[in-house]
């Protein structure tokens, strides 16, 4: 179907390379400890819309610009550093609400002061701004489809679809899973402060990382 050849594999490959830990993986898991399902729900649906973007840029051929720029790929990897960054400083700096609440009432989560809107979108950001993600669509989607393909684009297309949903079905279960295990913290602030200064700290690290990209 459009040229698409060992669609198992292809999928198999896919759900492999997205439970590999990465900063999607760290921003889910931190907002399923600060928010709960929900905000973990949030973030996983938020890295998936930020994924479409790669896939239609890669079926557009936008990707291949990007890797074939030097100064394109430098413009996006910094915003991108910079963004996680940014992000690892919010994670820094804020202070769990509820606290009160939670001494006054066991079974309240302390939880942060943002809402899931934001959450959403702050997720499809630092997807769409991790350069890697372009490079690697741009690398792997041509292996599994014909290069006589009459539409090349529409298979690119559906192929980043199958990817994109099994990384969405695998998000919402490790956000489901992380709310979980964070219910045995119910009442404890001052652990959910520390979870946020770990992840604040892990992603100022991830951002440092990515400025230091090589392509």
């Amino acid at each position: 179907m459009f040229g698409i050849h060992e669609l198992w594999l292809f999928a198999l490959s896919g759900l492999l390379l997205n439970i590999t830990p990465g900063p999607d993986t760290a921003y889910i898991v931190g907002r399923s400890i600060q928010l709960g399902w929900r905000g973990g729900a949030a973030a996983a649906l938020g890295i998936g819309f930020g994924c479409l973007l790669h896939i239609v840029a890669a079926a557009v051929g936008l990707s291949a610009l990007l890797a074939a720029s030097a100064a394109a790929f430098t413009a996006i990897k910094l915003v991108g550093a910079a963004y996680l960054i940014y992000l690892g400083v919010q994670m820094l700096l804020s202070k769990p609400r509820g606290l009160a609440a939670a001494a006054a009432t066991p079974d309240a989560v302390p939880r942060c002061d943002i809402s899931l809107r934001n959450v959403f979108w702050q997720g499809a950001l630092t997807n769409a701004l991790n350069p890697k993600v372009a490079l690697f669509f741009l690398a792997f989607l041509p292996q599994f489809v014909d290069v006589e393909a009459p539409h090349q684009g529409l298979a690119f297309l559906v192929l980043g679809l199958v990817f994109d949903l099994n990384g969405t079905l695998w998000n919402l279960g490790l956000a489901a899973v992380a709310a979980r295990a964070v219910d045995r913290l119910r009442g404890s602030g001052a652990m959910l402060r520390w979870i946020n200064r770990a992840l604040g700290g892990l992603f100022i690290a991830l951002g440092v990382r990515v400025a230091l990209l090589q392509r």
